[in-house]
């Protein structure tokens, strides 16, 4: 079973074709960072714009590096929430558009549920039951997979996500957009124990995630040094420093409720998804973690972390199977549960 996927969530264009919810056909992405690196982050007006012109290009170019035409395709799966909310419209609107002409069934994705599906093309063995942490600059959940479109949540943020808290610290540090990978780099420079950040709780919830305070700790910290030395600019190894500490605290943040987690429980299997899932402080701690615990744990490739529509079409076979078609009168949703 072929399936045409069409991601348009934030700032990615992207379509793919995916075969049995587990084989990469081909994959596109039209990615706008270039357009949003002048503005230092996503403008979601500019973003819905550039969609609409990218889309119909990057859908054929996805048939065409598949060999394959919309008549063999069996259905057509579109992310539907959350996100931008004009970006999700621009592909929902194609994707109607594609499902009306050709007469392929239209499959709503979860986005959330696409980021974890991405672990299914690269690890042929998984299957659910599972937990699935999921890091992205929008989302950080902490999921139970009961099946392949059966989620509960364990845990999420309750402000900011993982992915958001790095941005912004990059933007503070004075990185260039998108500043996620710089401050990867820059953290293996620094060290992490130079400068003490807080590891947050949330009163009476345990399992969930808060990344508020420790920006607004980092930008207090960065506006106060410059205050006391009279510099605007940062000298490098003071920047690796707190590059490293910062990581170092948001890392153990996500790492701490797993671990409240498999102390309860480490029967299944942990699985890392997302964005920030392609950090690799993050993705060390997890796997030191889980081993520790004897837990077999999953990464997806860096190539399939960020947004992508491998990943839509992948879930999306499952939804097609569970009977999850959606009539023409789908709409998106900026914010939706998984």
């Amino acid at each position: 079973m072929l399936i045409l996927g069409i991601e348009t969530s934030c700032d990615e264009t992207a379509a793919a074709v995916v075969k049995d919810g587990r084989e990469v056909v081909s994959n596109i992405i039209a990615s706008q960072t270039d357009i949003h690196s002048v503005y230092g982050g996503v403008v979601p007006e500019i973003a819905s714009r550039a969609h609409t012109e990218a889309i119909c290009g990057v859908v054929s170019k996805a048939l065409d590096a598949a060999a394959v035409t919309l008549e063999d395709i069996d259905c057509i799966a579109i992310t539907y929430c959350p996100g931008l909310i004009g970006a999700l419209l621009t592909g929902l609107s194609y994707a109607k558009g594609l499902s009306f002409a050709s007469g392929k069934p239209l499959i709503p994705v979860h986005h959330i549920r696409g980021h974890v599906a991405a672990n299914y093309l690269v690890h042929a063995e998984l299957k659910p039951p599972f937990v699935a942490l999921v890091v992205s600059g929008g989302h950080t959940s902490l999921l139970k997979v009961n099946n392949y479109t059966d989620y509960d949540s364990i845990g999420q943020t309750r402000d900011d996500a993982a992915g958001e808290a790095f941005d912004k610290a990059a933007r503070m540090l004075g990185l260039p957009y998108p500043g996620g990978a710089i401050m990867d780099k820059l953290a293996s420079q620094g060290d992490k124990n130079a400068i003490k950040f807080t590891v947050s709780s949330v009163d009476g919830a345990e399992m969930d995630f808060s990344f508020s305070g420790l920006k607004t700790a980092l930008i207090n910290l960065v506006h106060n040094h410059k205050a006391r030395t009279g510099n605007a600019e940062l000298d490098e190894c003071f920047m690796a420093d707190i590059a490293a500490s910062y990581t170092e605290a948001l890392v153990r943040t996500i790492t701490s409720r797993l671990r409240i987690l498999l102390e309860r429980d480490s029967s299944l299997p942990i699985v890392l998804a997302g964005g920030v899932a392609a950090n690799s402080h993050l993705r060390r701690a997890v796997g030191e973690l889980a081993d520790s615990f004897g837990v077999n744990h999953y990464l997806p490739p860096l190539s399939l972390c960020g947004d992508n529509a491998a990943m839509i079409a992948a879930q999306g076979y499952f939804e097609y199977i569970s009977g999850a078609a959606a009539p023409l009168a789908l709409n998106a949703f900026a914010t939706k549960s998984v």
